[in-house]
């Protein structure tokens, strides 16, 4: 045991100092496995926490000599993996500032953000140092480092090379991490070594995760978790900017070899790992717990998934980059009591507030709100705008004080002195969980009233030939017709007009059959949505909605 998180070692946050925790308790201890093909065959390169420490220190001190300082923000581009992860603890060594910036997104956004974000430094891959001039268009640099050379390697393994973790203030910046941007403008999001810590401490006790276990995190982010949590991090073979189109078979043999019994990842790689291992007849039996975030998880997705395994629950957290963790739901309560609600249009339930965490709903409006007191509480079961307050809830933006003024309420009653705006709809029912009705940015408005996105799709989507659905607004908000973009399962796309006339008509039956999409009439057809890049799951409703108003 590397000892509970949120014990700290002096007065420092920073979490740093977990990984030399367990460096010094369990050195042998397996840190990261590398995946290895011999001949076809799958094995793993272990790292021990010794070892990673060791590398971290490594890493820190090179860094130290090349002129990084506490607060020098430093730009990473370095693949997901050992060198991340490396890079990363030694960063929060020295005190340094990581700016994390998604280059799915686009170079145009990529540029936007750096020079929002401002780093002085680059620690990348060797074609982004080499190329940084041309991909961010002169921006400059006091110093570039690149990961993965032989120099790199040979700096890794210098022997007897130790370095103190500075100590950090719980309210010192820790790193800049950027939104993905899927409903808006990427934006820098602040966060303290405090808020950090606080994750840590919620996640470990809500999963109740202990020291040894393996975890195969499918979204690369989260693993940066695992060595202050004294877990095991097993690298997936995948292309991490499209986790849609991993292989399920190389996934599940990962965690079948490793012992996997952790796993985060979004709905749409999940899905395709259910899809496999039902048509492949496998299990998960080392598997004691999955995550799946990043867009609304269907029941069915939930049934399936229990079904491979055996000795393991389905969780869905609920999140954002500014507030995480929020709530979580435990699949089996909603398989028992939420999932006829769900498809009736009720929404997602997300279940309840994580420890210290507060929810509560407001009256939904556009524009900023300078003090809680200007904020209508809702009562229970009505829908509005989430808000919520917490120990992991960031305080503001970077350099974007617009935005931090959009997103957060003041209310000097509460730790932090201030709630998020978290974007989203929903509301809070009687039992005190929370039920996800969509995003704010997404509600279509139309003469007759608003209609939300999960609600109306959710009628759709228990549709056997469908895949999901997108509820979109024709026109302007306001005004708005409401309509129901089909991405229908695969082999299932109607070819032909009297195939496309009857596969529409089967889905408007299904509008008119329920109070919620009763007015909906309006129904086209899409091969394939148009995603986000970090979960390839949440789908582009705005686009598609100037896509088909033109069309209109």
């Amino acid at each position: 045991m590397i000892g509970s998180v949120g014990e700290s070692t002096g007065q420092s946050a920073n979490v740093a100092r977990y990984l030399t925790l367990a460096a010094q308790t369990t050195p042998r201890a397996a840190a990261v496995k590398l995946p290895q093909r011999v001949r076809g065959k799958l094995t793993f390169h272990t790292i021990s926490f010794a070892e990673l420490e060791a590398c971290a220190c490594a890493a820190a001190e090179h860094f130290s000599r090349k002129g990084l300082l506490r607060g020098t923000r430093v730009l990473l581009m370095v693949k997901p993996g050992f060198d991340l992860i490396v890079t990363v603890f030694a960063l929060f060594k020295l005190g340094a500032v990581p700016v994390v910036i998604d280059p799915g997104m686009g170079w145009k956004h990529f540029r936007n953000c750096v020079r929002q974000s401002q780093p002085e430094a680059l620690v990348g891959i060797a074609a982004a140092t080499w190329l940084s001039p041309f991909l961010l268009r002169g921006y400059r640099f006091r110093c570039k480092m690149t990961v993965g050379s032989r120099a790199w390697k040979r700096t890794m393994t210098k022997p007897g090379v130790t370095f103190e973790t500075i100590d950090s203030a719980s309210s010192d910046l820790a790193a800049i991490l950027f939104t993905s941007g899927s409903t808006g403008p990427a934006k820098g999001v602040c966060y303290e070594h405090g808020m950090f810590d606080a994750q840590l401490r919620l996640l470990r006790e809500q999963y109740r995760i202990t020291s040894g276990e393996v975890d195969l995190t499918l979204l690369p982010v989260f693993a940066l978790f695992n060595p202050a949590l004294g877990m095991t991090t097993v690298v997936p073979e995948m292309d991490p900017a499209r986790p849609a189109q991993a292989d399920p078979e190389l996934i599940v043999e990962a965690i079948q070899q490793a012992g996997v019994t952790n796993s985060f990842g979004s709905p749409a790689l999940w899905t395709n790992i259910v899809r496999y291992c039902e048509s492949a007849g496998q299990t998960l039996p080392s598997v004691r717990r999955i995550q799946i975030a990043g867009a609304p998880v269907p029941p069915s997705l939930i049934r399936r998934l229990k079904a491979i395994l055996p000795a393991g629950e389905v969780n869905t957290p609920y999140g954002a980059t500014e507030a995480l963790p929020v709530s979580n739901m435990v699949g089996t309560e909603v398989l028992k009591t939420t999932q006829t609600l769900t498809d009736e249009g009720r929404g997602t339930c997300v279940g309840r507030p994580f420890p210290e965490v507060r929810v509560r709903v407001i009256r939904t409006t556009d524009g900023p709100l300078g003090a809680i007191s200007e904020a209508e509480v809702l009562p229970l079961g009505e829908v509005g705008e989430i808000i919520v307050n917490g120990p992991s809830v960031t305080r503001q933006y970077e350099s974007r004080p617009e935005a931090t003024a959009a997103a957060k309420i003041p209310d000097a009653d509460v730790p932090g002195g201030l709630w998020h705006r978290m974007g989203d709809l929903g509301y809070l029912d009687a039992e005190g969980r929370l039920w996800f009705c969509g995003r704010k940015a997404e509600r279509v408005l139309s003469a007759d009233g608003e209609f939300f996105t999960d609600c109306c799709e959710a009628i759709v989507n228990v549709h056997p030939d469908v895949a999901r659905s997108a509820l979109i607004g024709l026109g302007e908000p306001g005004t708005q017709e409401p309509a129901i973009v089909v991405e229908p399962e695969k082999g299932k796309f109607p070819v032909g007009k009297a195939a496309e006339d009857a596969f529409r008509a089967s889905v408007r039956e299904r509008l008119a059959a329920s109070p919620v999409t009763g007015r909906i009439e309006r129904v086209f057809f899409k091969e394939a949505f148009p995603v986000d890049v970090r979960h390839n799951a949440k789908i582009h409703r705005l686009a598609l909605a100037r896509e088909f108003t033109a069309k209109k």
